[in-house]
């Protein structure tokens, strides 16, 4: 956990997680308390257990009003239902995912899609680009962040100079651009989202993966040359997404027997298009590629007939 690094004013608290949850922003106004990404659902009980921690520290015990995602990705939305069940706080999604979530439609959502878990959550209140929000007595702005996922938002203080970047700008990198991988345009959107970043005032970046950083400038150059490189030949996109499909689940699960690990990929549907449109492989042959590069880069190892996490 870093707690007002950077000289973070001091309604504001970061909690930086770890794989499989995003970061978790916690405001304390002197009005309402408001949380920002929730993380994966296997980490939902340190969720409460550390959101808990610094609301009793600051004698807000029982008491988170507000919940706000920035996208409905599963490592920043899974927790929702269980702090909905705990506090009964209001809930803010992006507007645009709001038929998605009020019909709960598993082929829409990336859930089932990736492979991955989301309790069904419900939500209050919808957030479209160029919408103020009060959060920890400052005033942000929530800007449309597309590419990495189409509805996705970033929030920014200019009063502070302060960007929460969701997956759209870390430190070394962006995530996945998802929309590339059915055939959809990304890599456009993402370049555009880099520019609205590099045309705000930001002294901070509150990344949703990573310790936040200062260099703004430093972070952007690294993002625009790994968007060019991926745009460059798609297909490097694409094999970058399936490792990272396959590492989540291995972060998840741990191990997994060999013999289950081309079935299971071929079940993902996103895994299974991203096949069709770029690899051309056997189910068999796809799993093979994907398990040789994490146990090349050191992020997985074969060891007695099971994939194991490593790294």
């Amino acid at each position: 956990m870093i707690a007002n690094p950077f000289g973070l004013p001091s309604s504001i608290h970061v909690l930086e997680r770890g794989w499989l949850s995003s970061n978790n922003i916690l405001f304390l106004g002197e009005q309402e308390t408001a949380l920002v990404d929730s993380g994966y659902v296997t980490h939902a009980p340190q969720t409460l257990a550390l959101i808990a921690h610094v609301l009793r520290e600051h004698d807000r015990s029982n008491r988170l009003d507000r919940l706000v995602n920035t996208h409905l990705h599963s490592d920043h939305c899974g927790g929702n239902a269980a702090l909905q069940a705990a506090y009964r706080c209001r809930t803010a999604i992006p507007h645009a995912e709001a038929g998605k979530v009020a019909r709960w439609d598993e082929d829409q959502l990336s859930y089932k899609a990736t492979g991955q878990q989301c309790p069904r959550f419900a939500f209050d209140d919808t957030i479209r680009d160029g919408d103020a929000l009060l959060l920890g007595d400052l005033q942000w702005t929530a800007l449309a962040a597309p590419g990495h996922d189409p509805h996705s938002l970033i929030l920014y203080c200019a009063q502070e100079g302060l960007l929460i970047s969701a997956d759209a700008l870390w430190q070394n990198g962006f995530g996945v651009i998802f929309p590339e991988l059915e055939g959809k345009s990304g890599f456009a959107e993402a370049h555009a989202t880099l520019d609205l970043i590099a045309g705000l005032d930001v002294r901070l970046v509150i990344p949703g993966h990573g310790a936040p950083f200062a260099d703004v400038g430093a972070a952007l150059a690294t993002a625009y040359s790994r968007l060019d490189y991926l745009q460059d030949d798609p297909l490097r996109n694409a094999q970058n997404s399936v490792k990272v499909i396959l590492k989540f689940l291995l972060l998840e699960r741990q191990t997994i027997p060999l013999e289950q690990v081309s079935s299971m990929m071929a079940d993902i549907p996103l895994l299974a298009a991203c096949n069709r449109r770029y690899f051309h492989l056997g189910d068999a042959a796809l799993a093979d590629w994907a398990m040789a590069q994490l146990v090349r880069a050191g992020a997985a190892a074969i060891v007695g007939g099971e994939l194991r996490n490593a790294g």
